[in-house]
């Protein structure tokens, strides 16, 4: 209210737009309210740093005249906010880490479609599994793109964390590539084989091999057996367990390397030159197919669900099958 030339506040006053007939609330700060428009928008102008440096004013306080009827609950939007389904994303920022090839490459697809919504892509992109998760167990970044969903279970077995899947994106099929050694049936007694070191990974390449004849598991083992494992190995195979990261980088000293879609495409290895493959058909195109994870409780953000739209877009899908043939297949 105006008392004798100057503004009284009370405990509580309130911003409230004569032009727009929108009242804005602020919980926890004070709020204003001016019987002269032309006094209020003086006033508002006076006092804009000041309630910039005290947060009283709240994201949106300059965008009182928007046109739209409906309600508004003056909150700002970030990378953390879940938008209401009425509210519009526009001007919304997910961030979301990736390994680089091929998940960065296809979120650069999926970054254009969500840019016509108004809506901004930050793609941070690792090198290795396990930082991408913490982040997005901790809230650092709002989703991540780089594992299949066999790994994503058994990382929240180990580590306790709370990640879900929002959307089956592609597969990548394990391949197993020549190093010293140009085929399977010139693989020498006691040859080296080097596997990837993580648990479902190296269960994954322990599958593969034994498709391929070369070894013999226990039966009944699970998707993630490990060289404890193997029962029968006649050729007296050498099993190099490794950071899956290395593998290709170490072909010059195995024989041969059973090695992930992703780090195949990195170091310019083409699926169609692999010794072997699994069957994109198969048991593990769905236990191996590649995910979009949250944390769990943000499975319904409308942001989430933007982001899961762009990734299963035509535009993607397209990209996937020009770009990979064979190597990266989509799941949608």
């Amino acid at each position: 209210m105006m008392h004798q030339g100057r503004f009284f506040v009370p405990k509580t006053a309130k911003i409230a737009f004569n032009r727009c007939r929108l009242l804005r609330r602020y919980p926890g700060t004070v709020y204003i309210t001016l019987i002269n428009p032309t006094e209020k928008e003086k006033y508002i102008m006076k006092k804009l740093t000041s309630l910039l440096l005290t947060g009283v004013l709240a994201l949106g306080l300059l965008a009182g005249c928007s046109t739209s009827t409906g309600g508004d609950t003056g909150t700002p939007q970030s990378s953390s906010a879940q938008p209401s389904a009425s509210s519009s994303l526009e001007g919304t920022t997910i961030t979301v880490a990736a390994s680089p090839t091929p998940h960065a490459m296809i979120l650069e697809v999926a970054k254009e479609v969500l840019a016509e919504q108004g809506i901004t892509l930050k793609i941070m992109e690792f090198t290795d599994y396990i930082v991408p998760n913490t982040a997005t167990e901790e809230g650092e970044v709002d989703a991540n793109y780089f594992q299949h969903i066999t790994y994503l279970n058994n990382f929240n077995e180990e580590q306790g964390t709370h990640l879900v899947s929002v959307a089956e994106i592609h597969y990548e099929p394990f391949g197993i590539y020549a190093g010293t050694t140009a085929s399977l049936a010139d693989l020498p007694d006691g040859a080296q084989i080097g596997v990837p070191n993580d648990p479902t990974n190296e269960g994954r390449a322990l599958l593969l091999l034994q498709q391929e004849g070369l070894i013999t598991l226990k039966d009944g083992v699970s998707l993630t057996p490990t060289k404890l494992d193997i029962e029968e190995n006649p050729h007296n195979y050498d099993i190099v367990e490794m950071d899956a990261a290395q593998l290709p980088r170490s072909l010059g000293s195995l024989n041969l390397a059973v090695i992930n879609g992703n780090y195949a495409l990195q170091a310019d290895l083409n699926a169609a030159d692999a010794l072997a493959v699994e069957a994109a058909d198969g048991e593990a195109a769905q236990a191996y197919v590649n995910v979009l994870a949250v944390k769990e409780g943000r499975e319904n953000d409308p942001a989430i669900q933007a982001l899961v739209a762009a990734l299963q877009s035509d535009e993607v899908k397209a990209f996937m099958e020009e770009t990979w043939p064979g190597a990266v297949v989509p799941m949608f």
